[in-house]
This record gives structure tokens, sequence and C-alpha cells, in this order.
């Protein structure tokens, strides 16, 4: 190992510099650190401490006996999840609003960024961001509540324009199975298009105007500026923004489907979400429905290490 001259003459191993360095840099930087632990203490709490929770999936969990006193019982519930009736019903809806939300949802986003950038006038650039991001603001109940006025039989203004267009009668949407998740989709879109394009934008703000003034020159198209300059660009944000979706292909948000579900629309939209809020909360079945909830989460990073190993072999970006 290298070797440094203490003040008395002694020796200093390498290890012994390098933490002398970093209290220097401690000492010189504190402040930062102080910033940091609220952050890093918020992580702690609510990321890491409930995981000691976790092991009352493979327990058969009584609230008398305490987490370490109940019995423990291994994959039981595990089983009884994949092998009950309920669970190629829930796996199917929960997947396909999943992909339906990715392959309608997530290129929206990029092309009005694309579109957003492309604007001249200043005013008016600003006039749609703002009305675009104002959705993501509105509390998810509101969002709801207007979905079903919109959606209503008699007097909802999207059966009053079908009434208007073609005369026909007007179609109760969330009594109907088949339109659940377009509704869910459509929605979901209107609500986080304009939030979504903050980082599309921001990446696309450091695209050299050199080279965009170059290929203007040259006589390329605003649709080819996009394809050949600020698609590359920015390519490396998508392919990141990509990967972070898929990870969290099975975790459909339990609260917005709640709030629009019904006994009619049961069929397709019951998730793995809504069932575990009926069975955990309202039925208190804890091991079971934690045991759910740990194999969506294994699936989930399941899908995010498939999903990041393929896109770093493939595009060259990935998390890790």
């Amino acid at each position: 190992m290298k070797k440094t001259k203490q003040p008395d003459g002694r020796p200093v191993l390498a290890r012994d510099s390098r933490w002398v360095a970093a209290k220097k840099h401690l000492k010189s930087y504190w402040q930062l650190y102080v910033l940091l632990l609220p952050a890093v203490i918020y992580i702690i709490i609510f990321a890491y401490q409930p995981m000691y929770g976790a092991q009352i999936a493979f327990r058969e969990f009584s609230i008398k006996k305490g987490i370490w006193g109940s019995d423990w019982v291994g994959l039981k519930h595990f089983e009884r999840f994949v092998t009950s009736s309920v669970f190629w019903p829930l796996l199917k809806n929960t997947l396909g609003i999943s992909i339906y939300s990715l392959v309608a949802g997530f290129p929206a986003p990029i092309i009005f960024a694309f579109m957003l950038n492309e604007l001249t006038m200043n005013k008016l650039k600003k006039t749609m961001q703002m009305i675009t991001y104002a959705p993501h603001f509105i509390s998810m109940v509101a969002v709801c509540g207007m979905i079903v006025l919109f959606t209503h039989r008699e007097y909802g203004l999207i059966n009053v324009f079908l009434r208007m267009l073609t005369g026909a009668e007007g179609i109760e949407f969330l009594a109907e199975p088949k339109y659940f998740k377009t509704i869910y989709v459509v929605s979901g879109i209107w609500q986080e298009l304009g939030w979504g394009t903050i980082i599309y934008l921001a990446a696309l703000s450091g695209v050299d105007p050199q080279v965009v003034e170059a290929s203007v020159i040259d006589g390329a198209s605003r649709f080819q500026k996009i394809i050949y300059i600020n698609l590359p660009y920015i390519l490396p944000t998508i392919v990141i923004m990509l990967i972070l979706r898929c990870g969290s292909l099975l975790s459909v948000g339990s609260e917005k489907i709640l709030l629009l579900q019904n006994a009619l629309n049961m069929e397709s939209s019951d998730v793995i979400s809504t069932y575990v809020y009926r069975l955990g909360i309202q039925d208190a079945q804890f091991s079971f429905t934690t045991a759910i909830g740990l194999f969506n989460s294994i699936v989930n990073m399941i899908v995010l290490s498939v999903v990041n190993y393929l896109s770093g072999k493939l595009s060259g970006s990935s998390l890790w």
C-alpha cells in the first residue's frame, strides 16, 4: 500500500489517508449533508423500515401474537393466490390497463413536447404549457367526478355530442366493461400530458442551435429536424423513462379505479391493487394481501431488470 508521512514521521496507510480526506470533505460540505438529512430520514422511515413487516407474507399473522410470534407458513399465501380462480382475470386486467397506458400514454408527452418546442411564439407556448399542466394538479376525486359527469347517459357531454352527430341513444359508458380501459387511459393522458412534457422539453433545450440552423440552411423540414436531430438527442432520456415506466407495469393505482369502479364494470376494472384493498382493508387478510403485494413487487423488479438489460444491449442507455 502507498504510504505517507504523519507529522511525527510515522507512516500512514493509504486507507487511513482516505479516511482523513473523507473527514476533511465532510467538514467542508457539512451544510449540504444537513440539507440532505431530511430526505435520507424520510426514505429510511417510509421505504426501508416497512420492509421489516414484509415477512408477514410468510406467516399467519395475528395482531395478538405480533409479527415474530405469528406462525411461519412459508409460501402458503403465494400458492393460494397463484392457484386461486381470480389470479388470471386480475393479471389480465392489470396487464391490459398497464400495457394500454404504456402504448397510448407514453408517446403522447414526447410528441407534445416536440410540438411545443417547434412553437416560435413564446406567449402561445407558455399559454399551452399552463393549460396542459393544470389537470395534473386537480385531485383524483375531482377528476373522477368530471369523468362521471361527462359520461352520464342523459346529460353527459360525450353523449350530447353523440346524439347531435348520430341521433343514437345515450350510452352508460361506466356500466359497460368494454369502455372502462379506454376511459381510464384517455383520462390519464389528459391529466398527465402537460406534466409529462417537462422533462422532454428540458432535454430538448440542450440541442445545439447551430446544428439546427445548419440543417435549416441545408433545406431540412421541421419533421426532418425532429427525426434526425431532436429525437436522437433526447433518445437516452426517452429510454430511461421507458425503463422506469416498465418497472411499474403491475402497479396500477387503485385510487382512480376504485372511484370509477362499480358492479357492472367489475369484469374489466378489477385489478390486483383493488383486490388487495378489498381483502386487506375490508377483510383484514393481512398476510395474504402482503404476499400479493410482495409478488407484485418481485414481478416488477424482474421486468425492470430485463428491460434495463435489453435497453443497454440495444441502445446503450440503461439505469445500471
